[in-house]
């Protein structure tokens, strides 16, 4: 049985109360909301905070609230960190303001693990990887990877960084539909774009410094804008992916004359963090949704994700269905029924409350 190591525990009410420990504590000090990733990590001792702070008594940390007329498409959404994947995913505002989201939220772990997770922790989900993501004595028999205690990428041994590989979903789907995040201290308060709050490094993978708490995520909510999440993995469920898919268009016109104005492709399990297919989404600008225009862009955003072998599929045929799995979003957002496709990768889930799979 792994047992959790030492620690002292910290329950603050206010995200005030929560930045003065960071403050105080430095970086021995970590967040807990639902833990469903820092438990197992400090069980395999991979994480050892001396001081856990946990959010769950913190006010207003896991608030929904809009402004404006997000039902009109004309308004802001905005999701405390607190509010766990359950909650999003019974939420069928959220499956027709931000549908990308609500996939992607639909799909993560299993329901158990949903009631607990929550939107914040899976946005600052940790890196993995098939030498990191092992117990204690495993990792000492082979000797620690760069990671954690080691010297050596052991995925790739000449590597002068970390390789593990960003698993989030909901960061993806949240890149695509152009989020921002609110990050607090005890010095003040900052608000960046989701995408500028990764690095494409295993260990640093994050720009969020050690005393800064993620307490909410904003997303506008505009007139003409279609968005999906797709995920690739083992099995339908519990799993995280090893290919993600993000997108999301603005089209002007309707039926066969529809055009995309503007367009957000985003990959996700292909490197330490999201990868934002520029070309790609910049390819379909003023065109239709014709198929010669997504296997065009399908091979654009292909071209850019660079898995390892340090998750599960080989990489090889990781790389190449890229390609297929931008073709399917693309092909969902216009408007083709890929509910056949859709069930051989997922479970049923997304179809609970009548969405458009």
């Amino acid at each position: 049985m792994m047992r959790l190591p030492l620690f002292r525990y910290e329950a603050p009410r206010s995200i005030e109360a929560a930045a003065r420990i960071l403050a105080a504590e430095g970086p021995q000090a970590m967040l807990l909301a639902g833990g469903t990733d820092l438990l197992p990590n400090m069980k395999r001792r991979q994480q050892t905070p001396a001081v856990v702070v946990g959010l769950r008594q913190v006010a207003g940390f896991s608030a929904f609230g809009t402004t404006g007329k997000p039902a009109n498409g004309d308004g802001v959404i905005t999701l405390g960190a607190g509010m766990t994947l359950t909650q999003i995913g019974r939420d069928p505002r959220l499956a027709t303001w931000a549908p990308a989201l609500w996939e992607a939220a639909m799909q993560i772990a299993t329901p158990h693990l949903r009631n607990t997770a929550t939107l914040g922790g899976n946005l600052c989900l940790d890196t993995r990887c098939n030498y990191y993501d092992q117990n204690y004595e495993w990792r000492k028999a082979i000797d620690f990877c760069m990671k954690k205690d080691g010297k050596t990428c052991w995925v790739a041994t000449s590597s002068p960084r970390c390789l593990a590989v960003s698993s989030t979903d909901t960061a993806p789907a949240l890149i695509a539909l152009g989020a921002q995040v609110r990050l607090v201290s005890s010095a003040g308060e900052r608000r960046i774009t989701l995408a500028d709050l990764y690095n494409n490094d295993g260990m640093q993978y994050l720009t969020r410094r050690p005393d800064e708490i993620l307490t909410e995520v904003s997303v506008e909510v505009r007139a003409g804008w279609k968005s999906t999440y797709w995920k690739l993995r083992r099995r339908g469920s519990f799993d995280f992916p090893v290919l993600s898919v993000a997108a999301a268009a603005r089209f002007e016109g309707s039926g066969k004359n529809a055009r995309v104005a503007e367009a957000r492709i985003v990959l996700g399990s292909v490197a330490s963090r999201p990868l934002i297919a520029t070309d790609a989404a910049a390819s379909l600008a003023g065109k239709a949704l014709d198929d010669a225009t997504i296997a065009a862009a399908a091979t654009l955003a292909a071209n850019i994700a660079k898995p390892m072998d340090n998750t599960d599929f080989v990489l090889g045929w990781r790389k190449r269905v890229t390609a297929d799995f931008v073709t399917y979003a693309l092909r969902h957002l216009r408007g083709d029924d890929q509910r056949p496709v859709r069930e051989r990768f997922t479970h049923h889930g997304l179809l609970a409350i009548g969405v458009k799979a």
